[in-house]
């Protein structure tokens, strides 16, 4: 079994969290540059082994796409274009970022620390990654 990479996909940086080989656990991984991605993903592939993408999909909470739509499906036509073999699934970030500065909040982290965005991309990244697990499992119909 390979790993689930998931993307917390932002125009300024992007944060990466991973699951283990069995798929099991979430855990973040690094927040890169935008610009970076594609350099830091072919080379982390490289490395390992990932079976899938997880992309966090921005919406509204009526919804409807949010933020720079057209620059998210951009990253994601180019994520598909340059890994062929990998499936890309979306998944709903609604209030990934508000969970994940609560997070922090929560975790007694200096101010400073609550208030790094890198931080919040990374956890945010991980929030995603869990949900896709947590509905693949009941998808799969393990209660």
């Amino acid at each position: 079994m390979g790993r689930i990479l998931a993307i917390d996909y932002g125009t300024k940086r992007i944060g990466l969290a991973v699951t283990d080989a069995l798929q099991l656990i979430a855990s973040p991984l690094k927040t890169i540059h935008s610009a970076d991605a594609f350099t830091f993903l072919k080379s982390y592939i490289a490395q390992e082994h990932v079976e899938a993408f997880v992309l966090g999909e921005p919406r509204h909470q009526d919804g409807a796409l949010s933020g720079p739509i057209e620059a998210h499906e951009n990253f994601e036509k180019a994520l598909k274009r340059f890994f062929p073999d990998l499936p890309v699934y979306k998944i709903d970030e609604r209030f990934t970022s508000k969970i994940a500065s609560q997070t922090i909040a929560m975790s007694g982290k200096t101010k400073k620390k609550k208030q790094n965005k890198e931080e919040i991309d990374l956890i945010a990244a991980t929030i995603i990654l869990q949900s896709y697990l947590e509905q693949r499992f009941f998808a799969d119909g393990r209660k």
